[in-house]
């Protein structure tokens, strides 16, 4: 998985930094690499920074499949099922998420075969992921489950991992990105692939080896009370805004379109409870490194 996590590396810093240099020579020095008055196409911006920006999001979720890969097991008292199943399905996704980068780029004016293959080539991923989700299922199954607080941010990850996945399928299909492109759908979907899932496997690592870093025990109820808050908020800030999104609330405005409104107030209250959960977690972490037993 680390060497996946490198080469995804190596291939996205330089792509990135080639773009920036030509966007500063671009806006400082009269360069013409994206002026369309002389020639150029300001779609190469587009390209160079989604040939980076895909690969990206996988440098995040593959450590995060990593540190659940590594929790489930042990709090369901058995070994992970179909581990090397799980090793090539993770190298799979760095691999493929390689050849998707234009999926955000279907309104552009796409010829329809490139549409076809970045379309195609996007729910392929769906296969070594859906691989994933059935193993990490698979190996809770008829296990000697406990529901201690890595254990229960696992399944919070496998839940909303799951639903930004599914959401993800929806969006890899050309005809019905139109409808979804540059609405909150899309705004919803990222935060239940990343927010949802890196932060909460980061949240599960800490507590699953707080004890060992650190020598000292957080609150247990505390801590539990903080991940429940914390996935019930998560889901009524951004379940929300997958509806706002169908409707056709735009992305990047200002404001909010007031018809939309009902559902930003949802999600607002749904923020109190994210934040509130956060402070409950951080405060106990500090209580558990000054007075933990």
């Amino acid at each position: 998985m680390a060497l996946v996590v490198q080469f995804l590396l190596l291939f996205a810093i330089p792509v990135i930094t080639v773009a920036l240099f030509l966007l500063l020579f671009q806006r400082n020095f009269d360069a013409t690499f994206f002026s369309v008055a002389d020639g150029a196409d300001p779609l190469l911006w587009q390209h160079l920074f989604w040939l980076f920006g895909h690969p990206e999001v996988y440098i995040l979720i593959l450590p995060a499949m990593g540190i659940v890969s590594e929790t489930l097991p042990v709090f369901s008292r058995k070994p992970l099922f179909g581990y090397p199943a799980v090793v090539f399905a993770g190298a799979a996704i760095g691999f493929l998420g390689f050849g998707v980068w234009a999926h955000h780029m279907f309104t552009v004016g796409m010829p329809l075969s490139g549409q076809l293959f970045f379309m195609f080539a996007t729910m392929l991923i769906a296969i070594p992921t859906g691989v994933k989700v059935f193993n990490w299922v698979a190996t809770m199954w008829r296990g000697a489950m406990t529901f201690e607080t890595p254990m229960l941010f696992a399944l919070a990850f496998v839940f909303l991992f799951t639903i930004g996945g599914f959401s993800g399928l929806m969006l890899a299909i050309a005809p019905a990105d139109i409808q979804y492109h540059d609405t909150y759908f899309v705004v919803a979907h990222f935060h239940y692939t990343m927010m949802g899932s890196v932060m909460i496997a980061f949240l599960a690592g800490i507590y699953h080896w707080w004890p060992k870093m650190f020598g000292r025990m957080y609150s247990i109820k505390r801590a539990n009370i903080a991940a429940i808050l914390f996935f019930i908020g998560f889901n009524c800030t951004y379940m929300p805004l997958f509806i706002a999104g169908m409707l056709g609330m735009p992305r990047r405005y200002a404001d909010y379109l007031p018809e939309y409104h009902i559902w930003h107030a949802l999600s607002t209250v749904g923020s109190w409870l994210m934040v509130g959960s956060l402070l409950l977690m951080m405060g106990n972490l500090i209580h558990a490194l000054v007075r933990g037993r």
